[in-house]
């Protein structure tokens, strides 16, 4: 694969929401077609609740093929609005789309001003196994300053959990699915990085 070139959403000098939704509903399509099968339908729905400051984009050649947002105490990577939800999904299935999300995506993160939190990492299916996911990871925790870095995968995701520990992080908490007829997972795994401390010897 060409070199991947990774950029924060908030500073690309061109709009790359639909680029960025494109690659979302990709990565989540199984999860999103439960409120429509319509891709573009699903782009046009969550293409203006993406936070760009939070957001990391991977491109090839120019062509965005992954995203990962690293939220914060202070801003989530998503916060989802009624109001464009149901405009693009229609009243009903806004509504349904809004309240089934909301607390996924909208309560604060109880973590400290120290700590990140990775989501919505997400790949183009052509794009998948090519070693995006883990640029995006790598980036994220060697650019930004946070000291510890938490994040959530569902006992489904068999490539994050592949992934994950191999990037050095360890299981903290498991939390059962109370909707895992619907979810299509039973469990929440939770895992969690640190840096290493770096220790002066020589003073």
């Amino acid at each position: 694969m060409n070199t991947i070139r990774i950029r924060r959403m908030a500073d690309y000098d061109r709009d790359v929401r639909r680029e960025v939704a494109e690659v979302f509903v990709d990565g989540y399509y199984n999860e999103l077609s439960y409120f429509t099968q319509d891709r573009n339908t699903l782009q046009t729905a969550f293409q203006d609740l993406f936070s760009p400051e939070v957001f990391y984009v991977a491109e090839v050649q120019g062509v965005i093929i992954g995203i990962l947002a690293c939220s914060h105490n202070g801003q989530r990577a998503m916060p989802v609005a009624l109001t464009p939800l149901q405009d693009a999904l229609g009243d009903k299935t806004g509504k349904l789309t809004y309240e089934v999300m909301k607390n996924e995506f909208n309560l604060a993160l109880p973590y400290d001003d120290d700590t990140g939190y990775i989501e919505c990492v997400a790949t183009t299916e052509k794009a998948r196994g090519k070693g995006v996911s883990t640029a995006l990871m790598k980036h994220v925790m060697k650019e930004l300053p946070y000291r510890r870095y938490v994040l959530e995968v569902a006992n489904s995701n068999e490539a994050g959990l592949r992934l994950y520990p191999k990037l050095g992080f360890r299981e903290i908490e498991r939390k059962p699915e109370g909707h895992s007829e619907d979810s299509g997972f039973h469990e929440r795994i939770y895992m969690e990085w640190s840096k290493p401390l770096n220790l002066n010897l020589n003073r």
